[in-house]
């Protein structure tokens, strides 16, 4: 990948909003050590892909949000999105 690095929950929550799916549902996201890493901005959108179980944290009881995404946790996301939405 080029550019900046890519996060898992970004491109579903994006596109999920311009198809004006309901992005309301947000999980409880206390239970990652840690969520105080996630920015002001991805919290909503971090709230909604772990509550549509698009995301279940990399191990270890994480989130990784300053993480960039691997190329195969981008197709895991993409692929779950699709299969709960398509």
């Amino acid at each position: 990948m080029t550019g900046s690095p890519a996060s898992s929950w970004r491109p579903c929550s994006e596109y999920a909003k311009y198809k004006g799916y309901d992005v309301t549902k947000a999980a409880d996201l206390s239970g990652f050590a840690d969520q105080g890493g996630i920015s002001a901005y991805a919290v909503k959108p971090m709230q909604w892909a772990v509550a549509q179980e698009l995301i279940f944290g990399v191990g270890g009881n994480a989130l990784a949000p300053k993480a960039a995404a691997t190329r195969a946790q981008l197709a895991a996301v993409l692929h779950r999105f699709c299969e709960a939405f398509a």
